[in-house]
């Protein structure tokens, strides 16, 4: 069992929360949106992120990047806590808002369930964002 701690971004909340990577649920969405809504879309989308990781404690990433060439190919790296966390976060305001104006956007959605390799490392990764 491998346990490592998460420094919050939020200078406000600057408290350390610890996480159990066992439990963790990751995964990456891969998404096609059509091309005539892209600005829209990426509108959308980056509200929900921001709203889903400042709001919810369980939220640890909602990552969204666009293919640099091809920028209707959208991937989001999304780590939760917990599987609890991630159906909690399906719950949300900000998510049912989400999904429900962009779905005449997505030309397709595949859902990738991921396992970490390296846990030890990942909480580096998100210190040096600050």
């Amino acid at each position: 069992m491998s346990i490592f701690l998460l420094n919050s971004c939020d200078s406000e909340k600057n408290s350390q929360t610890s996480h159990n990577s066992d439990k963790m649920m990751i995964r990456i969405s891969e998404i096609e949106i059509l091309p005539e809504y892209v600005d829209e879309y990426l509108s959308i989308l980056k509200e929900e992120s921001k709203a889903s990781v400042e709001l919810e404690d369980g939220v640890i990433s909602i990552y969204p990047m666009y293919h640099k060439e091809n920028p209707t190919e959208i991937r989001i790296l999304e780590i939760y806590a917990d599987k609890k966390a991630y159906e909690s976060h399906l719950e949300t305001p900000h998510f049912k808002h989400y999904k429900t104006t962009t779905l005449k956007m997505v030309k397709s959605l595949k859902l990738v369930d991921m396992n970490a390799i390296d846990v030890e490392t990942m909480p580096m990764i998100f210190k040096k964002i600050n």
